[in-house]
Parts: C-alpha cells; sequence; structure tokens
C-alpha cells in the first residue's frame, strides 16, 4: 500500500543575499551551457529530530541568505546572448523557498522505503508556476517540510547550468555550515568558469561517442513509465565485481550489470547500437587549474558503444571491458575537458547521442551525506528520483549500522520492461554469486 499524506504549503518567497553583492552579469562555461544541462534537477533529504528545539525552516531560510552572499550568482537569472551562450545577470533577486509542514513521520518514511520513488515527492518539492524555464527564472527552489516526528526534509531543485552534484553540495554544505553557526562557509566559492572554454580556435583531439550525431530513439509513453530501487548490498557487490573479472571496481561492475539488463528488458534488436555514457568529474586534473571551491560542471561524459546483441550475449566481463575502455580518454582528463569544451562549441552545445542512451551517475562520493544543517547527517540524500535515461549510484546503509556500505540504484522504464529487468537483474546475480 502506498503511503499518502498532507502537506500543507506556505507561500513561495524570494530569498535573496543577506547583504548588498556585486552586480554584474557573468558568463557560464562551454561545459555549463550544453543543451543537455539546460534543464531543473532535484535532490531530496531527510533529517531526524534534532537535539534542539529550533525551527529548521526558519533555520534554513536565514542561513541561505546568508551563503548568498558568497554564491551571489545564483540568486541571478540567466539570459542568452549571442550565438546562445548563456550568461547570469548577478541582479540579487534571490531563489525560491517554501516552507512546509507534512502529516506523517520519518519513521513511516523510511519503512514505506527511503529511496526513490519517494512517496508525495511532488508535495515535498512543490512546482511553483512558472518557476521551472532555464531562463529568467530562480535558479534553484527549495522547500524545507518539517515532519510530525521533529524531523524535516530539505528539498532542492537546480538549474543544472549552474552547477553539477559536487557543485550544488559544496553549496548546501556551506548553507550547513552557517546554519550551524559557522562565521562562514570553510570553502569560498570560485566562479573562474572561463577554464572550461573551448580554446581558439577550438580543436577537438578524441572522438567523443558521447556526442555522435545520431537519430535519437524515441521515449516511452510518460503514463507507462515506473519507477522502482534496486539496493544491492555488500555481498552482492562483492559477487557482481569477482564477476567483472580481476581488480573490477564498483562502478564498473554495477553499471555493466544494469546496463546489461536493461538493454536485454528493453529488448533493444541485434544490430542496433547500444550506449552507456558516464559523468566523470575532472575537477581534480593535473593540468586544467580547476581551483578548490570551483563549484560550476566540472564533468565530461565517456560513453561506451556496444552492439545491442553482443552485449546481451556476451559475460559481465566483457561489459566491464567496455565500461573499462571508455574511461580509458578521461585518464587525460585535462586534454579531454579542453577537448569537450571544443566539441560544444564548433557544433553549437549538441545533446547527447539519445540513440538508445543510458546514463549512470555516480553520485556516490558527492557529499550529500555529509550536509549538516545541525541536525546531523541525512537518513537519506541524494537524487529524488531517476529518469528512462538516466539512473543514479546512491550510498545507502544496507542495515542499522552508520556506514553507508550498500548502493541504490533507481531505475526508470515502461511497466512490462521493468518486469523483464528485475528478471535479467535476478538472472545475472544468481549466475555469479
Amino acid at each position: 500500500m502506498t503511503l499518502t499524506f498532507d502537506v500543507r504549503r506556505q507561500h513561495p518567497e524570494l530569498v535573496g543575499p543577506a547583504r548588498q553583492t556585486p552586480r554584474e552579469t557573468k558568463r557560464l562555461s562551454d561545459i555549463d551551457d550544453q543543451d543537455g544541462l539546460r534543464k531543473h534537477i532535484p535532490f531530496v533529504l531527510f533529517y531526524r529530530r534534532g537535539a534542539a528545539a529550533a525551527d529548521p525552516a526558519r533555520v534554513v531560510r536565514h542561513a541561505l541568505g546568508e551563503a548568498l552572499v558568497p554564491y551571489y550568482p545564483l540568486a541571478g537569472r540567466l539570459r542568452e546572448v549571442e550565438g546562445r551562450k548563456l550568461v547570469v545577470d548577478c541582479t540579487g533577486e534571490g531563489v525560491l523557498f517554501v516552507e512546509a509542514d507534512a502529516g506523517v513521520r520519518l519513521a513511516e518514511l523510511e519503512a514505506a522505503g527511503l529511496t526513490p520513488p519517494f512517496p508525495c515527492m511532488d508535495q515535498l518539492l512543490f512546482d511553483v508556476d512558472g518557476s521551472d524555464g532555464v531562463l529568467t527564472c530562480p535558479l534553484l527552489l527549495i522547500q524545507v517540510t518539517r515532519l510530525l516526528c521533529g524531523g524535516f526534509v530539505f528539498a532542492l531543485r537546480l538549474n543544472h547550468t549552474m552547477c553539477d552534484a559536487a557543485g550544488i553540495v559544496q553549496f548546501m554544505s556551506a548553507v550547513g555550515e552557517l546554519a550551524r553557526g559557522l562565521p562562514a562557509p570553510t570553502v569560498t566559492p570560485v566562479w573562474s568558469r572561463e577554464l572550461l572554454n573551448a580554446r581558439s580556435p577550438p580543436r577537438p583531439s578524441f572522438p567523443h561517442h558521447e556526442y555522435d550525431p545520431v537519430p535519437p530513439t524515441p521515449f516511452p509513453p510518460p503514463g507507462d513509465m515506473v519507477t522502482r530501487t534496486f539496493t544491492f548490498v555488500p555481498a552482492d557487490i562483492a559477487a557482481i565485481k569477482k564477476g567483472g573479472g580481476k581488480a573490477t571496481t564498483t562502478f564498473e561492475a554495477l553499471a555493466a550489470l544494469i546496463w546489461r539488463a536493461r538493454t536485454a528488458a528493453l529488448e533493444i534488436p541485434a544490430g542496433e547500437d547500444a550506449r552507456l555514457a558516464f559523468p566523470a568529474d575532472v575537477r581534480r586534473a593535473r593540468g586544467l587549474g580547476l581551483p578548490a571551491g570551483y563549484y560550476g560542471n566540472a564533468c565530461v561524459y565517456p560513453t561506451a558503444v556496444a552492439d545491442a546483441g553482443a552485449l546481451r550475449g556476451g559475460s559481465l566481463g566483457d561489459a566491464v571491458e567496455l565500461v573499462r575502455e571508455a574511461k580509458k580518454p578521461v585518464a587525460a582528463a585535462a586534454e579531454y575537458a579542453r577537448s569537450t569544451a571544443d566539441l560544444l562549441a564548433l557544433r553549437g552545445r549538441p545533446l547527447l547521442a539519445l540513440g538508445n542512451l543510458f546514463i549512470v551517475s555516480d553520485n556516490r562520493r558527492a557529499g550529500f551525506g555529509g550536509v549538516d544543517f545541525g541536525w546531523g547527517q541525512p537518513a537519506y540524500g541524494g537524487p529524488a528520483g531517476a529518469m528512462f535515461v538516466l539512473s543514479f549510484l546512491v550510498a545507502v546503509r544496507s542495515g542499522d549500522g552508520e556506514e553507508e556500505d550498500a548502493v541504490a540504484v533507481p531505475v526508470v522504464l515502461p511497466r512490462a520492461a521493468m518486469d523483464r529487468f528485475a528478471s535479467e537483474l535476478k538472472t545475472m546475480l544468481a549466475a555469479v554469486r
């Protein structure tokens, strides 16, 4: 039985920087403003009751205004200039903030399963009318919902062109530090988006199959889609890694497994290419020069391509090898990032190749689990859901312990394909145990 509850919201308000901030226009990078990032993405964090009796909505709202002083571009608005280039006008208009109360306890949410799909998520992060545009709209929507038990839900929707997962975690952590009484964030934010612009003249040096000009695969009807999260405990992960071959990483093993199962579940015909893309963070790439505190998009998207029939008929080890081969160019991360920016500039910011595309984003080390507003670490922190072409790896606890030693993977598929996916996954897991 699906858990349902009432959520009572107050009127949305704009929260701007607590003090005067520069009025200027800043250009986004050529990685930031690619078409595939021109969308909003939701995250959610669930917190238990704290020792203090403070109101979480009041605490977060105050800290948010303080954090928007050093992060003042997030309080601005995007617009396009020549060649559809995105710039942010730092107007100080603010971000949307919603305060709410829900008639549910965290224990009830945990009993229902604290992984996507979350009950009443559309009420825990309410889509304020007119707020979801890419241009001229607030760049963040934040909702703090108090629970009956004294815990609360912090939900956030982000204009993806401004930050990636690591960047928004940096901002949320700054809000948390200010909420806990620190005088300033421990990490000073840095703009420096010009470091990820195309060279002059642009000169791509890699094939970049992630942007191959292939026809997109039609999406199934939204009404037929279902979301289900598959959780892999340590014993599962160890068996899958062993089945993947020597020195297989957790990411390689899970990405390969899920890609194979999904390809089979969707019955992609032999002779068609299946694609697996995965964001790779280049923040710490030697030679790129991104400073500590950079909070823009700093991911590239290496992509494995395989004949769907060969992928289904091969072994898990074969799929792992495809993932490894796709990762190899990122060993030269600085050059790969510059080459990506060059290609995006030359080809007018194309979308990722959407022909039988599946994206697996590893959020296990993004830092959501460390965001603390004064109530300790969240019971869950990470993406609020998934999409047909996009799944996440999220670190979760496998039992009552403190260690996040399991991996949750939310998957979105048509209903019939989801049944086949679960069956394929069960068969594949049995084969490696």
